[in-house]
């Protein structure tokens, strides 16, 4: 009896080695920082595998409003973009663009008590990391 009589053709189409490992964070926003209270709007995804490095936002301004209806909307914003620009790399991402993708994705997610800040890191598998940072976007910010 063979391996492929045993698993049979699901197991092969379904198996691992086809996915590579990703990182990924929430980009959270922290209107007050001194209460602690926040919200997800955004996903930074990292595949060390690909040298791949992704952010997608998402601003909820009726949450903002309600966590600090003074908040400046314009000022999250462009900390948002400026969170999508340091993934893309280039000219538009300042000194960081020049690195690579996990320099960058590390830069991201450094701990920071600012209005914008990254949750914590998790693991994943994924054979399409842009495919899983929409997923993900979807799942946990929207």
């Amino acid at each position: 009896m063979s391996m492929r009589d045993i698993t049979g053709p699901t197991y092969v189409r379904n198996s691992r080695a086809d996915k590579d490992v990703y990182e990924y964070a929430l980009v959270r926003v922290v209107p007050r920082v001194e209460r602690g209270e926040f919200f997800n709007a955004g996903v930074l995804v990292y595949c060390r595998a690909r040298s791949w490095v992704g952010a997608r936002t998402h601003l909820d301004e009726a949450k903002l409003a309600a966590l600090d209806p003074q908040a400046d909307v314009a000022g999250v914003r462009a900390a948002l973009r400026a969170v999508e620009g340091v993934c893309a790399g280039g000219d538009g991402a300042g000194q960081a663009g020049a690195d690579d993708a996990g320099r960058r994705f590390r830069w991201l997610i450094a701990p920071r008590s600012t209005v914008v800040q990254p949750g914590p890191v998790h693991t994943g598998l994924t054979a399409d990391p842009e495919a899983e940072m929409e997923r993900l976007l979807r799942s946990l910010v929207r």
